[in-house]
């Protein structure tokens, strides 16, 4: 597809990177010269150096025939604009960020009135992110797929788990029954696990299953399934405001720690049910006052990285067992990170970049691919895919034990008509069942990619 991308900010790049990976012809408007020199030697993209929500610049870049049209720039204002040019321009699907709570109430209306084919708020979505972590406090990753009927949860192997130092083919079937274990990372490395693979303490497995099932192992191997009762947010910025806000429709205790007092005024007025405290969240004898020994879960929302994760380090010292969320920026940290076992990682560019990918790779799906849903993990090293599988293909009929699968594949669950199966190799895929597959290859557009030529 021809894609228009305004804006090369930090999401505007990584929509970039992303969406140029997937073949896509993407030109990038940023009003920065030095910014659109560098987005271009590093991506196979053009550049147009001018303000994208000038007409004559939208032209230049090729609005007229574009299949969609991308406004990620810091102003709300420009990006709602520039839909509205690209829409009568080219009508073209267009998609704008916006970020100011003040639209919040007004966005129907405004993504109506302007023909906005999807709005993303960046703060929101992290919120929701974090929210739904809180909800299930085992996991330290949560997405979605066959519509919600099926997850992909990655959670910690404990030392006294029943899964610990077990070949995943002697795990009791009560256990492994209705989800599949499909990703093992340990340390730097990342696997796609065979029944002889030995789970040890420390790994951070990935598993798939319905919701109901995900929900019942958890309960088995006696891990929490139910919602942190309390919550200590560090940062009362709109992040902080929208988890805080969905965290008390809950029935959550929640207590904010914010600097500025007019700030704090504003979050006593928005959420009278939180406790919201004038203060500085590093401040630890200001933490250990407010029960940051016993609360449920705490998450570190300030706007330095490095604080946040300094936070969550304290915080684990003090009170292993509280749940933990950490925003950071910056995604190189990543491996850093990684080893420092600090909970669940939250990367604000990331999610709204992946949430713009999810929609133009369903726009795709009807075009040259049948990818329905596409999520990269642990550190981009591992793709989960949901195919839509259509009459003819060649994984049709068969059993699963008999597909000649490349190596780097798995076949993790199968979607009949809202029935979501675990796969054996007895299992066998039918037309227009959808499948989620899990891979270390990158390019697959077709079910039949699965298979060895």
């Amino acid at each position: 597809m021809h894609i228009i991308v305004v804006g090369c900010g930090n999401v505007g790049q990584t929509l970039t990177q992303q969406l140029s990976k997937e073949g896509h012809n993407i030109t990038v408007i940023e009003e920065k010269s030095s910014v659109v020199q560098n987005v271009v030697n590093n991506y196979d993209v053009m550049g147009i150096v001018g303000n994208g929500a000038s007409y004559s610049i939208m032209k230049d870049a090729g609005i007229e025939t574009a299949d969609l049209m991308i406004a990620v720039t810091d102003s709300d204002e420009l990006n709602l604009l520039c839909c509205l040019i690209a829409k009568k321009a080219g009508n073209c699907h267009t998609i704008a960020r916006v970020r100011n709570p003040v639209y919040k109430k007004e966005i129907n209306f405004i993504k109506e009135e302007l023909g906005l084919s999807m709005v993303i708020n960046p703060e929101e979505a992290a919120a929701f992110e974090a929210e739904r972590l809180l909800k299930f406090p085992s996991a330290t990753k949560i997405e979605t797929f066959a519509r919600g009927r099926a997850e992909l949860v990655k959670f910690i192997v404990e030392e006294d788990s029943r899964l610990c130092d077990k070949a995943l083919k002697d795990i009791p079937s009560d256990l492994k029954k209705h989800v599949i274990v499909s990703v093992v990372s340990r340390g730097t490395d990342v696997y796609i696990p065979d029944g002889n693979f030995i789970l040890r303490a420390g790994d951070e497995i990935t598993i798939f299953g319905s919701s109901r099932n995900t929900l019942s192992f958890f309960k088995k191997l006696g891990l929490p399934t139910a919602k942190v009762p309390s919550s200590i947010i560090v940062g009362g910025g709109e992040t902080g405001y929208y988890l805080a806000k969905q965290l008390i429709g809950f029935g959550v205790k929640v207590t904010i720690f914010e600097r500025d007092a007019v700030r704090c005024k504003e979050l006593s007025d928005l959420l009278p049910q939180a406790l919201i405290i004038n203060g500085d969240g590093t401040d630890k004898d200001m933490l250990m006052e407010e029960g940051v020994t016993s609360v449920g879960s705490f998450v570190a929302l300030t706007n330095l990285d490095e604080e946040n994760i300094m936070l969550s380090m304290y915080v684990k010292s003090i009170n292993p067992k509280a749940k933990l969320i950490t925003k950071v920026h910056r995604v190189n940290y990543g491996d850093i990170i990684g080893s420092l076992g600090i909970g669940s990682i939250i990367y604000p560019k990331n999610i709204t970049a992946d949430r713009i990918v999810q929609f133009v790779r369903g726009m795709n799906a009807s075009k040259d691919s049948n990818i329905e849903t596409l999520y990269k993990l642990n550190d981009e090293r591992v793709e989960a895919l949901e195919f839509i599988v259509r009459s003819g293909s060649p994984v049709i009929g068969v059993p699963l034990a008999q597909l000649n699968l490349k190596k780097g594949i798995l076949i993790a669950c199968i979607n009949h008509y809202g029935e979501i199966i675990s796969p054996t190799g007895d299992s066998v895929i039918r037309d227009r069942d959808s499948v989620i597959v899990v891979t270390t290859l990158t390019g697959l557009k077709d079910i039949s990619d699965i298979l060895e030529k």
